[in-house]
C-alpha cells in the first residue's frame, strides 16, 4: 500500500508579535475553564483547501496547480474572536480575517476548480477566511467561554504578508499535529 499524505494548502503565520497576540487570546479562553484544545501557535495558519488523505503523486500534481494561480504579495488583517458554527453551539474558535478577504477568495476561487479538475469533490462549505486557534471538546463552562469569545470580538492580532503559499502536510499524532511543509509558492 502506497504512503497517504494528510495534506492542506495554507498560508503559515510566522511573524511572533502576531503569535504572542494568539497565544494572549487562547489564555484568556483557557481562563473560563472551558474544554479546549488549543492550536499551537506553531500551527496556526489560514487555510485555503483542506485536501485529505492524498497519494505522493497527487501531492505533486496538487503543487502544479497552485504554480498556476496568480496572486502578488498582499496583507491580510486579524481581527476579531469568533466561533462556528455559531456562538450557542460552539465547536470551533477562531480568529476573524477582515483586511485581504477579497485577496484570499481569490486565490481559492482559482484553485477550487483545478483542485476539482484532479478528482476532489468540490468543498461543500465554501470558503470562509479564518483561522481556528481552538476546538471545544465539551459543553463544560459554555457560558463563560461564550462570553469571553464575545469580548474579543474586536481584538486586533495584526497584519499578515502573504508572499509564500504552501502545501503543507499533517501527522497526527497523541500530542497533537505536526506540520510541515511540502511545497512552496512563493511570489
Amino acid at each position: 500500500m502506497s504512503e497517504r499524505i494528510r495534506s492542506f494548502v495554507a498560508f503559515d503565520i510566522t511573524d511572533e508579535k502576531i503569535l504572542k497576540h494568539i497565544s494572549d487570546a487562547q489564555a484568556k479562553l483557557i481562563e473560563t475553564g472551558a474544554d479546549l484544545k488549543l492550536v499551537e501557535p506553531k500551527n496556526i495558519h489560514a487555510t485555503l483547501r483542506f485536501l485529505g488523505e492524498i497519494s505522493p503523486i497527487m501531492v505533486d500534481k496538487v503543487y502544479e496547480e497552485m504554480k498556476k494561480v496568480s496572486f502578488s504579495p498582499f496583507d491580510f488583517e486579524l481581527r476579531g474572536v469568533g466561533a462556528f458554527p455559531n456562538l450557542k453551539r460552539i465547536s470551533v474558535v477562531w480568529i476573524g480575517i477582515v483586511k485581504g478577504v477579497n485577496e484570499l477568495t481569490s486565490i481559492f476561487s482559482q484553485l477550487e476548480p483545478r483542485i476539482c479538475q484532479l478528482g476532489f469533490p468540490p468543498e461543500r462549505r465554501g470558503f470562509s477566511p479564518h483561522m481556528t486557534i481552538a476546538r471545544v471538546k465539551s459543553g463544560r463552562h459554555k457560558t463563560e467561554l461564550t462570553q469571553q469569545i464575545m469580548s474579543l470580538k474586536d481584538y486586533e492580532f495584526g497584519v499578515v504578508r502573504a508572499d509564500c503559499l504552501k502545501l503543507k502536510k499533517s501527522v497526527l499524532t497523541p500530542q497533537g499535529p505536526i506540520y510541515s511543509s511540502l511545497y512552496e509558492v512563493r511570489v
